[in-house]
């Protein structure tokens, strides 16, 4: 999607602060979807999960009504629900999960004006080799964005690195939609694409200093990188009809190196989260 004109955006301390409120609100929320995540299950089902975490904690959930324009409608869930070969936005509804399917997840919360959004796929039962490595490249790629911001100066160095990492694998980087900024508002500038482009480069690139916070969501096929939207407007499925992937994290950058603002809570943070949390062997390895 694209974000518009460039803007330096820089967060504050206490800024980012207020993020990881958001940010580990999602969590918690993927944390609570996740358990339900087993054959038989409808994307339906598993969404109220995220619903009812949301209404827990008084948070704006910021997928439900975005969008809608003369050819499509408002997004009409709290989460994506995307089987297999459908990249994003799929939509919630009654169909059943079966072993052997890969589910992907994205959601996102607004808490005090400050925005969270992450995504992860899950294996349904037991999935292929093939599914099962692409779900650990996609998961790998991302884990390396992070780790690099701690060493490069300007994200098409990674996202450079992102690309060869997938390519060297065997699978394809999705190039038609990228990560973006993230702030009081969802999407925020700048785009984030997780391939290398010269063109993107030279215009929109940026510098990784104190106070970028950025949403890296590496979304990776298992054939060509091509992409067919569905008659709802939103789905959007690859051309080829072969699964794809789609893991993402609330990223901040701070004078001490990349935080996930969206990852997992820290031994102060336990202490106000439910009983249920503390048992770190259930938490989600992402």
């Amino acid at each position: 999607m694209s974000t518009g004109e460039v803007k330096r955006v820089l967060r504050s301390p206490r800024e980012i602060r207020k993020m990881r409120a958001a940010g580990l609100v999602v969590w918690q929320a993927h944390q609570a979807g996740a358990k339900l995540i087993e054959p038989g299950m409808t994307t339906a089902e598993i969404d109220q999960a995220y619903v009812d975490m949301f209404v827990h904690y008084d948070a704006e959930p910021l997928f439900l009504g975005y969008g809608g324009a003369a050819d499509r409608p408002p997004f009409p869930a709290v989460t994506c629900m995307s089987v297999n070969e459908e990249v994003v936005h799929g939509i919630p509804n009654q169909r059943k999960l079966k072993s052997g399917d890969i589910l992907s997840v994205d959601t996102g919360c607004r808490i005090s004006n400050w925005c969270g959004d992450a995504a992860v796929t899950h294996a349904v039962g037991k999935v292929s080799a093939r599914c099962q490595k692409l779900l650990d490249v996609t998961r790998a790629t991302l884990d390396l964005a992070i780790e690099l911001m701690a060493t490069k100066n300007r994200w098409s160095e990674i996202s450079k690195e992102m690309q060869d990492y997938v390519q060297g694998h065997g699978f394809s980087v999705v190039e038609d939609m990228v990560g973006h900024g993230i702030g009081q508002n969802l999407h925020e500038p700048p785009q984030v694409p997780n391939y290398y482009s010269k063109d993107w480069a030279d215009a929109e690139d940026f510098d990784l200093r104190p106070g970028v916070v950025l949403a890296i969501e590496p979304m990776i096929n298992a054939g060509v990188n091509d992409l067919i939207e569905l008659d709802d407007g939103w789905t959007t499925v690859t051309a080829d009809r072969k699964p794809s992937a789609h893991f993402e994290h609330t990223v901040a950058m701070t004078k001490d190196g990349p935080v996930r603002l969206t990852g997992p809570p820290n031994d102060e943070e336990l202490q106000a989260l439910p009983e249920w949390l503390h048992d770190k062997s259930q938490w989600l390895k992402w």
